[in-house]
Formats: structure tokens, sequence, C-alpha cells
């Protein structure tokens, strides 16, 4: 980054202002994809501008965008979990999950519609979203830890979003694109997470044509609650615990597929019961 320096005199005194010429790799990785969501036209990677596998300098461009959107009134609600696949993992070269923030204003309700106008090349995917009641500050947390500070789960379908051309993707273009976080649907009927055992639930997905996906709870890190204490310990490492309220989706049970105009897609869960995604055609 470069900068240059003025000396201005401000109530009889002196005082320093350093007025940034130019924008940090961060902070042009940043500017890059709020310019392509507020355009709604897709976008180069940002990897170019980052340092391969510089998880640390990709969450900051995630975190410089989430700001922005707090600043323009949307209320965070959460969580969502990401790259939960190790097949997902092995194939852009990590080893860990990742994770970005959802936000209230983009939460439906079950069988509502579902605002699409706005959604880069969105796709759906199912997952277990857990709604929490107490906080998870206390680290290490461990699996009972989750199991006692979640109120219930719900079925839940995410439309994840790329603001990057083509999905033509590297973790450090998903981490910076907030984990592709587009929008989300949850589920209309709460279950105690001591009755089911998320490990061993099924999942199927119709959409256009027949089932589109389908997987099961281990396909989420062995067991959902797994991805819930993985990011409850990276967020205690973060310095921003999980707290009571927040709702976290804890990864996709099968693979993504692409969203169709004026679809309904239904996630049905056994345990858990089903969810619908409603898709308006498209506008304009």
């Amino acid at each position: 980054m470069s900068s240059t320096t003025e000396t201005e005199d401000l109530a009889g005194g002196r005082a320093t202002l350093h007025r940034t010429t130019d924008m940090t790799p961060v902070e042009t990785a940043a500017e890059r994809l709020r310019l392509a969501q507020d355009n709604l036209t897709p976008c180069a990677p940002v990897r170019d501008l980052l340092a391969p596998l510089d998880l640390k300098a990709a969450y900051d461009v995630q975190a410089l965008n989430n700001q922005a959107q707090v600043n323009l009134g949307l209320r965070t609600a959460g969580w969502k979990v990401g790259l939960t696949s190790l097949a997902v993992q092995q194939q852009l070269g990590v080893d860990q999950p990742d994770f970005g923030r959802l936000f209230a204003d983009h939460e439906s309700f079950d069988d509502l519609p579902t605002p699409s106008s706005t959604l880069l090349q969105p796709r759906v995917e199912a997952e277990v979203a857990f709604a929490l009641d107490a906080d998870l500050h206390l680290g290490p947390v461990r699996a009972v830890d989750v199991i006692r500070a979640t109120a219930f789960v719900v079925p839940a379908i995410e439309i994840v979003a790329s603001r990057i051309a083509k999905w033509d993707i590297t973790i450090v273009d998903t981490i910076a694109d907030n984990a592709f976080s587009g929008s989300y649907v949850v589920g209309s009927r709460p279950t105690l997470l001591t009755s089911v055992d998320l490990r061993e639930v099924a999942m199927e997905m119709h959409g256009p044509g027949g089932v589109v996906s389908s997987g099961s709870g281990a396909a989420c890190l062995g067991h959902p609650v797994n991805a819930v204490v993985w990011l409850a310990n990276k967020m205690i490492e973060l310095g921003s615990p999980l707290r009571a309220g927040d709702l976290v989706l804890s990864g996709a049970l099968g693979p993504m597929v692409d969203v169709k105009p004026g679809a309904t897609y239904e996630a049905k869960i056994t345990g858990l019961g089903s969810v619908r995604a409603r898709f308006a055609e498209v506008e304009g």
C-alpha cells in the first residue's frame, strides 16, 4: 500500500493526515466482490490478488464485506460451515472446513417464495440447522457441549451464490466470498437434538424431474455435530465465540444442485421432516 502524508492546521494545532492513494490487495479483492454483487455481474476470481492458501487474507476480505453489510443495516443471524465434504477439501487442497456469516435479512421460511433476483449463479444444498440457546465461549468445545447448547435442529436448504464467474474457485476465493453464502430456508418442525441420530439421517432433495441430490448425515464431517464443534472452536480462536440465538448451518448432506428459475426444491431428511425452497421465474 502506498500513501501520502499531509499536515494541516486544526484549531491552532498541527495534525498529520495519512491519505491512502492505493488500496491493499485485501481491499481490492473486497471491492471486486462487492461490485459484482452490486452490479449483479459475476467477476473474475480474487486469488490473483492474494497469496496462494493465504486463508487469513481471505477471511479479512470476507470480514470487510460483511461489515459493509452490517453498516447498511443487515442483522447477523449466525454462521454457516462449508467444505464439510472430505472429497471437496481434497479437491481444493485444504484440510479443514471454512465458514461464512449468515444474515437474518436473507432468511426465508419453509415454502415461502425465495427471493432470487439478487442471487448470482445460485445452487441449493440440504443441511441441518442448529439453533443455539447457550453460548459456546469456553474451549475446547466438545460434542457434548454442542449437544447441551442446542435448543433444536431443523432441516434447511442453503442457497449458495457465487460472485465469481463460472464458479472458477480455489479455497481463497471461497472464503473471501463469504463461503458463497447467498440465502437460506429453514424448516418448520423443530426437533430436539437428543431425539435423532444425525449421523444416520438420510437426505433426498426433490426438484424438477425427481431426486436431484441425496446423501446422509455422515457426509458432513462424519456427523453434523462435528461441524459445529469445529466452528465453535474456530470462533473462540478468532475471539468471536458462538452465542445463544445463533443459527448454524452445519454443512451439506449431499451435492449442490443448480437452481432452475421457477422450480421448487424439497429436501426430506429422515427424523427431521422436510423443507421447501420455491423460486420465481426469471424477472424482468
